[in-house]
């Protein structure tokens, strides 16, 4: 579902054609719409992947399929560029979509598309018990080293993992 912008798509249009014409400054534009510096950096990178239309109003919130993200999330992950650099490549509106989907993605969580009709997205890891989470602690411990959650999940498959060095 969508939600009441503060400002308007044309007044976004408008600030960020200014931007580009080099008329005013990120900051100043900010302050004069009273919204954050990151919201009108967001609408020229909206600008610049989608174009004006990009950053008109709609009824509804944008859908992308898994396959599309799966491969930008991937293409991140693999040093692609930045959150903004993935987001222009692939029509992306949001770099906070974005961002969701990545962690999504690294908590082993399915990025199915939309349109479930009311019935769970993310697949959930299941439950441990606490025996169970000693072992994947003394497992850690023994490797003395800090090892990639993907591995340490390839051995439990979990949903979240012990993350950071373990001082013994």
């Amino acid at each position: 579902m969508s939600h009441k912008a503060k400002v308007s798509g044309s007044e976004k249009i408008a600030a960020v054609e200014k931007y580009l014409r080099g008329e005013d400054s990120l900051n100043h534009l900010a302050a004069l719409l009273d919204v954050r510096h990151s919201s009108v950096r967001q609408w020229l990178q909206t600008y610049q992947s989608l174009g004006p239309n990009g950053l008109l109003q709609t009824s509804q919130n944008a859908s992308y399929c898994a396959e599309l993200k799966r491969i930008a999330v991937e293409d991140y992950l693999a040093g692609g560029g930045s959150h903004m650099d993935i987001c222009k490549r692939y029509g992306i509106k949001s770099t906070c979509q974005l961002r969701d989907w990545i962690l999504k993605y690294n908590g082993h969580e399915k990025l199915n598309t939309f349109g479930t009709g009311g019935a769970p997205i993310m697949t959930k890891g299941r439950t441990t018990t606490y025996d169970e989470r000693v072992e994947i602690v003394r497992f850690c411990i023994n490797i003395n080293t800090i090892m990639p959650r993907q591995l340490i999940n390839s051995r439990y498959p979990i949903s979240k993992c012990i993350h950071g060095q373990i001082n013994t």
